[in-house]
């Protein structure tokens, strides 16, 4: 007989404190919105045979910022300054024991395979775990750093990881920043999957012919204090992966619409609860397809949906957070951005692309993202 009075634990709610982003039209959240409002990009046709012998389009910083030096590389520095604004915009403490870092990365410092001699030192010096501890070394963080590379569902798995750290109660608060930069090791290998655009990229658009990648780091501070909950919270998320191929996505769309209802049914929503769909969007044929589907199955094929990725460039380890924190300006500023390139549907499944910005009353939104390997990731967050 089921025993109805088992204890359940209570799961804080977690809040976002603060954020940052630091991409090629801003270095701060409200620079990238101001930015974004007024319908700039960051994605520009670039010449530069040290990482690609053809023209390419991509979404790059400035070459002169964050330089590498003998102590941090570009990656590093990225992390830090995104990390270090962010802090100054909330009061939680980063060399407090109750405090975690998390990073999120797909290639962090693999270019170095391209500048650096082969020496001994070479492979720890490149591994993702040695440029997180540097990131806790400057700003005092006790505790040891958690490293989430899992593809292109790095980011909104980062955010995951520190909602669940909180909830249950091991941390009261998590920095979590990614970033990744673009090399000719991350170029090339798009390129060899012909899956790289030869204009800027149109997500979900029946001309569309690719990706276009971009450089760039983000950073949320998620916290169980109750001195922010009157900001945007994290209220669920889910995971999982279609085993599909090694680079291509579930033909049906299952998965992915399998985190996504798993995400609702945690957050206690239904479909209809969901004001903003920020889609992964890369304007590749089949990922694109692949997300209309599961859209669909979800119930969402009706929401307002945008990708971002014609103003950003796909910024691999960095997207799921640089496109939540710019949906959490939407929360909080009443305004749905559009789909730069997007002019005809190019999908099987209907979805309610939007083109222009548009004033709506955003309180909950979803975040998706899938990428190589399978991997599926959704996150809601809610005022």
């Amino acid at each position: 007989m089921r025993n109805e009075n088992i204890y359940q634990p209570v799961m804080r709610s977690v809040y976002v404190a603060a954020d940052n982003i630091i991409s090629p039209i801003g270095n701060t959240t409200s620079q990238n919105m101001r930015q974004l409002k007024n319908g700039v990009s960051g994605i520009a046709e670039h010449h530069d045979i040290n990482s690609s012998p053809t023209p390419f389009y991509a979404s790059l910083l400035n070459r002169n910022d964050y330089e590498a030096d003998a102590t941090y590389t570009k990656f590093e520095k990225l992390l830090i300054a995104s990390v270090k604004d962010a802090l100054t915009n909330c009061h939680i403490s980063a060399t407090d024991a109750t405090t975690a870092l998390i990073v999120s990365s797909t290639k962090g410092n693999i270019g170095l395979l391209e500048t650096e001699p082969d020496r001994p030192d070479l492979k720890e010096r490149i591994a993702l775990y040695t440029s997180a501890k540097l990131v806790c070394n400057y700003f005092g963080i006790v505790n040891k750093p958690i490293v989430i590379s899992n593809a292109c569902i790095s980011g909104i798995m980062a955010i995951l990881t520190g909602l669940r750290l909180i909830q249950t109660g091991q941390y009261d608060n998590a920095i979590v920043v990614g970033a990744d930069v673009i090399s000719k090791f991350v170029l090339s290998g798009f390129q060899s999957f012909k899956a790289v655009s030869d204009q800027p990229c149109k997500p979900f658009d029946a001309n569309r012919t690719g990706i276009t990648l971009g450089e760039g780091a983000a950073t949320i501070i998620l916290t169980a204090n109750a001195n922010y909950r009157n900001e945007v919270s994290v209220l669920a998320g889910a995971v999982s992966n279609d085993a599909n191929h090694i680079s291509a996505p579930s033909r049906t769309g299952e998965e992915l619409g399998q985190a996504i209802t798993k995400s609702l049914s945690d957050a206690g929503l239904k479909a209809k609860n969901i004001d903003l769909v920020s889609a992964h969007g890369t304007a590749t044929m089949y990922n694109d397809e692949m997300e209309a589907r599961a859209l669909s199955i979800a119930g969402l094929a009706n929401v307002p949906t945008n990708s971002l990725k014609g103003f950003y460039g796909h910024t691999l380890g960095a997207a799921g957070l640089i496109e939540s924190i710019i949906s959490i300006q939407s929360i909080q500023e009443g305004i749905i951005l559009p789909t730069p390139g997007f002019e005809t549907l190019g999908v099987s499944s209907p979805i309610n692309i939007i083109t222009a910005a548009t004033p709506f009353a955003v309180k909950t939104f979803l975040k998706t993202a899938s990428g190589f390997g399978g991997c599926n990731g959704a996150v809601i967050f809610g005022n």
